[in-house]
């Protein structure tokens, strides 16, 4: 698994979503942004994001994959102080 194939599957549920991907190979770091992210609690969206990933978990080839799910509010809030 590599970069771009983390961040077509997350699009596929999150289209207008901004992400970024840091890692290789078997360990990914993933931030995400997404409107969609408004209404969910913080344990929702990265379990909507893990889910994509279950097989590549379960089978080894996703060794770690650390995910930040964020609102637009929330970046702006961290970048402020």
């Amino acid at each position: 698994m590599n970069e771009q194939d983390l961040i077509n599957r997350i699009k596929g549920i999150y289209p207008d979503a901004e992400i970024s991907v840091a890692g290789e190979s078997c360990s990914f770091e993933v931030n995400v942004t997404t409107p969609a992210f408004n209404e969910m609690k913080s344990l929702q969206r990265q379990r909507s994001i893990l889910t994509l990933f279950n097989e590549e978990i379960a089978s080894g080839e996703l060794h770690a994959l650390t995910i930040r799910a964020k609102t637009l509010q929330e970046i702006l809030q961290t970048e402020q102080k």
